[in-house]
């Protein structure tokens, strides 16, 4: 069943509400599931099945968890931002209690309770369409024009999350595919019986013994049917399993014991031991990471909480987000490809393959870009239009906004945050972050602002929050530390990189804004002014020079102190948005080091990279239209199309440099607004 929005009313089947949510949280190069209908909406009622599919897998996963502890919970993403690695190094806890004792329990609490976060319901008391239309627009954030002239049309890019894959470019300009899983034959790994060898009970013992979860300072554990052998795995085990315990041998009144214990405290935990690596063999084990429906922050937590070792000893060159599949190259330090492959057989919409030895991780960023193979549902363009919206994106390209979801889903968006700080208003900043707002939030948020606009006591208020790592929940612990008059040190609690998420917004909604204006005053054409790259730097084009030039060359500033700007019009713009937001264009540098701004320079119009298509007919909205690499690897014939059918999809697959926003040109195709306020403004009286 298809339920349509029409511009009279919204139609939300059932149960509907949850999956929509979930599918606003975007980030870049991820669709939600909505239908791309001109004014319309529509939420395929069909993929419930996929969802109810997807919510069985995973109870079966949990009910093995639970049963035994040698495979440890699946971790959940928190409401907040959150990045693998180390915790946040400071904490305010509850009352007076400021240790990293306090610290690691109450994460460790988190941890226990991180389904909660899932099991909250939607608050019955707002519609859907209540809880949006404080929510942005397209026009709100500067996203206004288009390239193509072409008449545009309606398809649904489903909630299922299998009709968006994305397939990671490495530096080398490949792009990644899990097609091998085979491991490295190495003859220094030890034998596949040291994933047997241990009970689950030894294992839980052992875990409690390695995460320092009780006062026993080793395990002893019996060797039944004692050969020298025997003795070799179970140590094998025990050292490769578990990172940071040593192990010994003992006769206890005639029986022989391996005992495990700790080699060098907490930080073994962090740093896999040296001695038990080959010196010939690389530190590096890269691998290709195929994941569904999970963020790659989330997959490296579920990783590491398997393999029993930190996040930070995971690297890559780029985050993939939840909604879609996605295919990606991985690194970890002194992990064998055999314990790898191993995760294979535990763990559900993962798999892992592709393994090699290197000498180095991966960086942040090395990326060339990303390929994605897109299936827009149930068009109603002709193929004629098809055919030209297509050949425009080919030839063309689309504007290189950023987009929606860079700018949160709230009545509070985060560019509004950056420019507070910007600005040096740390009250407004706090105030900004804290205070209740309108918008599609969990519960237990709503109460903790709530609580904070009543009382502004921050240890009340976090005392709402059952997850603590959000944005909301670190900043109150920073106000309980350093008190309400040093808002600075007590927002320098969230993560850097959460912090700069703010100003970088702001950024984009400036440059959202300029390009707009640049592409109104001097359409698709350079004109002398405009600024280009060579090399790293930017120049001005000369009025002999234009001719030399096309659209794909101009670039345009995001504002900073180590920037140029046009010499046109569109530099007196940027200063006038500036000095309205109370800012100096000509003094970017902030008090504070990190909020400095530099600036960078972004292509305002992208071309997309192997773009090519195929319409075809269908007639069970439910199959899938094309083979993943798992299903490449399983031997999957691919589906056989009928020349008619009741439904017709546009299968896209195109390539895009980094920080670019699929959604974008997606958006130029069907020439559609992405926001999700544009859907949702019109009569919903019947559901209050």
């Amino acid at each position: 069943m298809e339920v349509i929005v029409t511009s009279c009313s919204l139609f939300l089947p059932k149960g509907s509400l949850k999956c929509f949510l979930g599918a606003l949280k975007m980030e870049m190069t991820e669709v939600t599931g909505v239908s791309l209908k001109r004014g319309s909406l529509a939420i395929e009622d069909n993929d419930r099945v996929a969802q109810a599919e997807e919510a069985k897998r995973q109870k079966i996963l949990d009910h093995c968890l639970t049963k035994s502890r040698d495979e440890p919970e699946r971790v959940s993403p928190p409401s907040g931002v959150n990045v693998p690695g180390p915790p946040a190094a400071v904490s305010a806890g509850e009352g007076t209690k400021n240790s990293d004792v306090q610290l690691e329990e109450e994460e460790e609490e988190e941890e226990d309770g991180l389904f909660e976060e899932d099991e909250e319901e939607e608050e019955e008391a707002e519609s859907f369409a209540d809880m949006m239309k404080h929510g942005l627009t397209e026009l709100d954030v500067g996203i206004t024009k288009f390239v193509s002239s072409h008449q545009g049309f309606s398809g649904i890019l489903k909630e299922r999350y299998s009709d968006f894959v994305v397939h990671e470019i490495g530096k080398d300009g490949r792009i990644s595919h899990l097609d091998d899983l085979s491991i490295p034959v190495d003859e220094e790994d030890p034998s596949e019986d040291v994933f047997t060898v241990l009970t689950a009970e030894e294992k839980q013992r052992l875990e409690e013994l390695q995460r320092f979860k009780n006062k026993e300072t080793s395990v002893a554990i019996e060797v039944i049917e004692d050969t020298k052998e025997k003795r070799t795995v179970i140590h094998q085990a025990i050292k490769s399993l578990f990172p940071g315990l040593e192990t010994k041998t003992e006769d206890r009144e005639g029986k022989k014991y391996i005992v495990a214990y700790h080699a060098a405290g907490k930080k073994a935990l962090a740093n896999p031991r040296k001695h038990s690596w080959p010196k010939s063999r690389g530190s590096y084990c890269h691998f290709v990471l195929y994941k569904e429906n999970k963020d790659t922050m989330d997959a490296i937590n579920v990783l590491s909480k398997y393999l029993r070792v930190k996040p930070n000893i995971f690297s890559y060159m780029g985050t993939k987000d939840k909604r879609a599949i996605t295919v990606q190259e991985i690194a970890v330090l002194k992990i064998t490809a055999q314990r790898l492959a191993h995760l294979n057989k535990c763990l559900m919409n993962f798999k892992l393959g592709n393994f090699s030895y290197q000498k180095n991780p991966l960086k942040l960023g090395e990326l060339q870009g990303n390929h994605f193979t897109v299936v827009l549902r149930n068009i109603t363009g002709t193929d004629e239009q098809v055919q030209q919206a297509m050949n425009s994106l080919k030839e063309i390209g689309f504007i290189n906004y950023y987009g929606m979801q860079r700018f949160g889903t709230t009545a509070v968006p985060t560019y509004q945050v950056g420019r507070a700080i910007l600005q040096n208003s740390w009250t407004e900043v706090m105030d900004l972050i804290l205070k209740p707002r309108s918008g599609a939030e969990k519960g237990y948020l709503v109460k903790c602002r709530e609580e904070w606009a009543k009382t502004r006591d921050p240890a009340a208020a976090l005392k709402k929050l059952p997850v603590k790592r959000c944005v909301e929940g670190q900043l109150l612990r920073g106000l309980s530390k350093y008190g309400m008059k040093n808002i600075v040190s007590a927002f320098g609690i969230i993560p850097r990189n959460n912090r700069l998420m703010y100003i970088h917004s702001y950024q984009s909604y400036v440059w959202n804004n300029m390009v707009s204006k640049r592409i109104e005053e001097y359409g698709l054409r350079p004109v002398p002014g405009d600024l280009v790259l060579k090399g790293a730097t930017a120049t001005y084009i000369d009025e002999e020079d234009v001719d030399n030039y096309s659209i794909h060359d101009v670039v345009m500033p995001l504002p900073g102190f180590d920037v140029i700007y046009p010499k046109h019009k569109i530099s007196e713009a940027y200063r006038e948005m500036l000095t309205a937001d109370n800012l100096d264009i000509d003094n970017m540098r902030h008090k504070i080091r990190d909020y400095s701004l530099s600036g960078a320079y972004r292509k305002i119009i992208i071309r997309p990279q192997n773009v090519s298509w195929e319409v075809v007919a269908y007639d069970d909205p439910k199959i899938p239209l094309f083979n993943t690499d798992v299903d490449n690897l399983e031997g999957k014939p691919p589906p056989v199309f009928a020349s008619e059918g009741k439904y017709r999809a546009l299968k896209m697959d195109f390539s895009l440099p980094p920080s670019t926003y699929a959604t974008m040109a997606i958006r130029e195709v069907l020439k559609m607004d992405t926001s999700i306020k544009n859907q949702t403004q019109l009569n919903t009286t019947w559901l209050r």
